[in-house]
């Protein structure tokens, strides 16, 4: 068994929603062998035609593996085994988005850090606010909108960035050799699928 290759546990899981051959084009050859070749390629990001021989034939892996991107196989072996993990309880389906990294672009340098000056009054200011800058009036309307900050939440605001980060350790992924798009995704819903198996 290779570093990358399923275990006992995971294939167990994974065995029971995987197609069986309709017997039409011939036998299909070992679906845990053929896995193992999908994912040390997803993994890797080896060229098909660089797998090593334990993983059988590399055009039989990588026909399996366009195959099952093209028919929605990935995302069905994906969402049964997401089912099952939601049936045990061990999802939680509270996702938020940590949007305060949002890196400037290159052209944004140069910026003065200064914050501008204020600007003239163009009316009576409100009595709650006056006599303030606008920076403590602008502070002061942030604390009213944190009043209804949930910590608990905000303790989970960067799950989707350590999802993408999973993802991006497989470097078929995060390097994109695949041509057709089809075939990426399967790629991407291959690395998600051992992710889940993994968690």
């Amino acid at each position: 068994m290779g570093r990358g290759d399923l275990t006992d546990a995971e294939w167990e899981r994974l065995r029971p929603f995987l197609p069986v051959s309709n017997g039409r084009c011939g036998r299909w050859r070992d679906h845990r062998q053929v896995i193992d070749g999908i994912l040390h390629r997803v993994r890797s990001g080896v060229q098909w035609r660089d797998l090593p021989e334990r993983f059988g034939p590399w055009k039989t892996v990588y026909e399996r593996h366009r195959l099952w991107s093209a028919d929605g196989t990935w995302e069905r072996l994906l969402q049964q085994v997401q089912a099952a993990a939601d049936a045990a309880g061990e999802i939680d389906w509270d996702i938020s988005v940590d949007s305060t990294i949002v890196r400037a672009h290159q052209h944004a340098a140069g910026a003065r850090s200064d914050p501008p000056p204020a600007p003239a009054s163009k009316g009576a200011e409100t009595a709650e606010h006056q006599g303030e800058t606008a920076w403590q009036s602008l502070h002061g309307r942030l604390a009213e909108v944190a009043a209804g900050f949930d910590e608990e939440r905000y303790k989970k605001r960067n799950t989707v960035e350590r999802a993408i980060n999973r993802l991006k350790q497989f470097r078929a992924v995060a390097t994109r050799y695949d041509k057709r798009g089809y075939v990426f995704l399967g790629t991407a819903t291959a690395a998600a699928l051992v992710i889940w198996l993994r968690t």
